[in-house]
């Protein structure tokens, strides 16, 4: 690697924000009726799907990482249909990051939309019912427009902690150059390498864009009220 701080990151930033915008996309149309079931279901079968999608937040990412790798890996049996088309693995790869940055950040999502339509009064959802709205009638035109500072929270949060992930990606990933060399890979290598310049420069990078994350989401949390809403 070169002694320039900035050398060759372009590739990287790009890689890391296609990392992070194809994860959030992904998790925003999985989560909206996960956290949809979530929020209407009251018996112990979604109170363990809940704990379930939660876990990620409690388990150490290389944990997570590990069983994804067995997961992915050519060994496994989930990924023996598809060596039928000539796919052995997903480890190591693009698709296995996604798939991994899905599942890790998954609670990011889910919360903050399960919040959301908690938040939706009943009433909304019995006038519309009233009209003789379908269910998904009434989800499209009533539940997604008042949730809809839940969509920007959840997807502001899914993309920084995807941009932020080291433990899961380094696991499954590598660090193979513009397949899954990430930012916060980039970070580790240069500190191995005791380039120290480049370390600082990409750790900056990240703090900034931290920053930003969480300012955005304090100013939003001032601009909402709802039952037990806490975007921190």
């Amino acid at each position: 690697m070169s002694d320039l701080p900035f050398t060759g990151l372009a590739d990287i930033i790009w890689l890391t924000l296609r990392l992070a915008g194809v994860t959030t996309l992904i998790l925003i149309v999985l989560a909206t009726p996960l956290a949809w079931w979530l929020a209407k279901s009251r018996g112990w079968p979604s109170q363990a799907v809940g704990a379930l999608v939660s876990l990620p937040i409690v388990l150490p990412p290389t944990v997570l990482g590990f069983y994804l790798l067995i997961a992915l890996g050519p060994h496994s049996v989930l990924m023996a249909p598809f060596q039928a088309f000539g796919i052995r693995t997903l480890a190591f790869t693009f698709t296995g990051l996604v798939i991994g940055s899905v599942i890790y950040s998954m609670p990011f999502a889910v919360q903050p939309l399960r919040n959301a339509f908690l938040a939706v009064e009943q009433d909304s959802l019995d006038a519309a019912a009233t009209l003789g709205a379908s269910g998904l009638s009434t989800f499209l035109r009533v539940v997604a427009p008042l949730s809809a500072p839940g969509y920007v929270v959840a997807a502001i949060l899914t993309f920084a902690h995807t941009i932020g992930e080291f433990g899961v990606v380094l696991m499954i990933g590598g660090a193979i150059p513009g397949e899954t060399n990430v930012l916060s890979i980039e970070v580790f290598k240069s500190v191995e390498a005791l380039e120290w310049g480049r370390a600082h420069a990409i750790a900056s990078l990240l703090v900034a864009f931290g920053f930003v994350a969480v300012l955005s989401l304090l100013r939003l949390e001032r601009r909402i009220s709802w039952p037990g809403f806490n975007a921190r």
